[in-house]
């Protein structure tokens, strides 16, 4: 058997549980997410086959987990994985490493206990085995005359800290390289408070998120004015606009387009009333 390979653990049948396990060889692999299942995605006794929460597959040769960031379909299992026996280290982006602990602290409480006790020493166990990891730097996972195994991570424009894995793969021996990507959900262009990601120069093969895949967004104008016109008719009406809003990244942006269409029409009615001055 040829290396590379990839095993999915998640997000195959649905787009939630993000879970991939990429062989390096057979003895070494490495764990992309590890993320809960959601929705339409739980399976109905909620214990095994797809939408499980149980780590149902062998932790023997995993050595580390890449979180690409800190949605709870990507990193909600976590506690599971390490009931599971995982004592390997879990790599991240620097800002990712400060909300996994708080994303993790909430996500135990709704899912596992409330016990004060216990949710400190599961935090704390979480906390050791964070490595933060600067964007756009090579970091090695294994240096030996079998495998040489390095990632870096990447700018993915999702939300605060979320990052795209690129693995960069060499077998000495046989003088075979890869370069693997893994793309953890991907952000629109002109997000108000993120760059843009940036494709990676090359990869031989990538596994990509295709959440939205079929399916085209409107523009970020569009969606503001949209937004601005229900509040100005609540107004007018005296009504109340009721927004759900749980995601992380989602709950941000809408905070900054409800803040920059205030600061609009703050600076509308000032302009307003310069010119009435003037007349």
């Amino acid at each position: 058997m040829s290396y590379p390979q990839i095993v999915h653990h998640g997000a195959v049948n649905g787009v939630t549980g993000s879970c991939h396990e990429l062989y390096a060889d057979p003895a070494h692999s490495y764990l992309i997410d590890c993320g809960l299942f959601q929705g339409a995605d739980i399976s109905k006794d909620g214990k095994s086959g797809q939408g499980s929460l149980d780590i149902e597959f062998p932790l023997d040769s995993v050595r580390a987990l890449i979180a690409t960031h800190v949605h709870n379909d990507h990193v909600g299992r976590i506690p599971y994985l390490l009931a599971a026996g995982f004592d390997g280290p879990i790599l991240c982006s620097e800002p990712s490493a400060k909300l996994l602990p708080i994303v993790l602290e909430d996500a135990f409480k709704l899912g596992v206990s409330r016990d004060q006790k216990q949710v400190e020493r599961y935090i704390a166990l979480v906390e050791q085995r964070i490595i933060a990891l600067p964007y756009n730097t090579w970091f090695t996972l294994r240096d030996a005359d079998d495998l040489v195994c390095r990632i870096r991570l990447q700018r993915a424009g999702h939300i605060l800290g979320s990052a795209y894995v690129e693995f960069d793969l060499a077998y000495p021996k046989t003088g075979e390289k890869k370069r693997v990507v893994f793309s953890g959900d991907l952000g629109a262009p002109h997000a108000p408070l993120l760059p843009a990601p940036k494709s990676p120069y090359g990869a031989d093969i990538r596994v990509i998120e295709t959440t939205y895949g079929d399916r085209q967004h409107e523009d970020r104008r569009t969606r503001r004015q949209r937004l601005e016109a229900v509040i100005e008719k609540a107004l007018k009406d005296q009504g109340t606009v009721l927004i759900p809003a749980f995601s992380i990244g989602r709950t941000q942006e809408l905070l900054y387009e409800l803040e920059a269409i205030i600061h609009q029409q703050d600076q509308t009615a000032f302009c307003c009333r310069s010119e009435l001055a003037r007349e």
